[in-house]
């Protein structure tokens, strides 16, 4: 009985050892999965993962901007520039060359980004782009190539207007800058740093920004969507898809985004596009002043009361000789409160109710000169393409 229990007792053991060899090196012989412990390495190849069903396409999730992203992406473009090298005008000199040699001369490019707003090919996007640019060349969301010419720029309000020849061409839907408000959620399409088309979101942070010294006519839209370099001309979009404004400028102290990137409004870009389809160039009023901001030691300065409370208005400092505003009779400290029953406010505000009025049609401008009101007729010229400095 004993020898017969410890046979069994060593059958028994030489199994258990047996099974446990093939599960650990061969589990499927056993018609088992391996098994994965901290530390341990799948087997098989095969990771145990969980997988979440597949998504059905056609629905958007909520709180996506898929379908204004598609909507306005298709017309952005995107920009690429060249600029034929110009020769060192030392180059000639044999003193020039003997300590610094031949100079090659390298052709420049830049990057920026544009949006289709006809189908007959018009495409806007900012002047600092294209300016001096010998070759513009346009690139479409469907990887289409166009060689562009330049209909017209306005470097005043750094916008400029391209065409292309295609067909079949994405255009853009123009929606309402007017009706925005600070809080209001945007989408900024275009080409950041060259990489490809890129759509950023944010929100409108302030409207009507201006004396940036960025442009001559400054009305921004400021938004806290990503705009870096390349982005510039590119599309500023509602959730609608439809278009707000051309980006244009960006404050930052690294050269790439911090939340404070600025757009001009689609109102603006769309009256200077028709004044570049009409006419070549945007006609502006001009009056030939130097205005500046009306403060208290100014106000006592030209000896200005104010009837009821603090006089409102800009303050003229400079007259331009046999400018419209000289031959009309407004002089030096005289303060301008309203311009064709418009009030002014400050600078910008006076620049853009001028540069409103058609030249050649008279207008009244009320003015405040010491502690009288006047009313003046005043008829605008257009606005010089190099103006004086400071005239305005």
């Amino acid at each position: 009985m004993r020898k017969f229990w410890l046979l069994f007792s060593q059958a028994v053991t030489v199994l258990l050892a047996a099974y446990f060899v093939v599960a650990t090196l061969k589990p499927d012989w056993l018609g088992r999965a391996p098994r994965i412990g901290f530390g341990s390495a799948p087997t098989n190849g095969v990771v145990p993962v969980i997988q979440a069903p597949a998504a059905n396409p056609s629905v958007v999730p909520a709180g996506s901007y898929r379908a204004a992203a598609q909507k306005a992406s298709a017309a952005v473009v995107s920009i690429a520039t060249a600029t034929s090298a110009k020769a060192n005008p030392r180059s000639s000199d044999p003193w020039f060359r003997f300590f610094f040699g031949d100079q090659p001369q390298q052709q420049q490019s830049g990057l920026g980004s544009g949006v289709i707003v006809s189908p007959s090919g018009f495409i806007l996007t900012n002047n600092h782009v294209v300016e001096g640019a010998d070759e513009i060349e346009v690139t479409l969301n469907d990887a289409r190539k166009a060689k562009a010419k330049i209909i017209g720029t306005d470097p005043e309000t750094d916008l400029a207007l391209l065409k292309i020849d295609l067909d079949n061409l994405p255009v853009i839907v123009l929606g309402s800058s007017d009706s925005m408000q600070v809080g209001d959620q945007v989408l900024a399409i275009g080409n950041p740093f060259g990489l490809g088309q890129t759509v950023s979101a944010g929100i409108v942070s302030a409207l009507g920004r201006n004396q940036l010294g960025i442009n001559t006519f400054e009305n921004f839209i400021q938004t806290d969507a990503a705009i870096n370099p390349g982005n510039s001309g590119g599309a500023l979009v509602d959730v609608n898809g439809n278009l707000l404004g051309i980006n244009t400028a960006i404050y930052s102290r690294s050269g790439g985004s911090m939340g404070i990137g600025f757009a001009i409004p689609v109102s603006t870009a769309r009256m200077v596009m028709d004044g570049l389809v009409k006419d070549g160039q945007v006609t502006r009023g001009w009056i030939g002043v130097e205005p500046q901001e009306l403060t208290s030691e100014l106000a006592e300065t030209f000896n200005l009361k104010s009837a009821g409370g603090s006089l409102q208005g800009v303050i003229i400092t400079g007259v331009l000789q046999n400018g419209p505003a000289a031959k009309a009779g407004i002089q030096p400290g005289d303060v301008i409160t309203q311009v064709a029953g418009v009030s002014v406010a400050n600078v910008p505000g006076l620049l853009a109710n001028v540069a409103a009025l058609k030249p050649g049609s008279t207008a009244k401008f009320s003015v405040r000169r010491a502690d009288k009101s006047l009313e003046l007729d005043v008829t605008p010229a257009p606005r010089p393409k190099r103006p004086v400095q400071q005239q305005r």
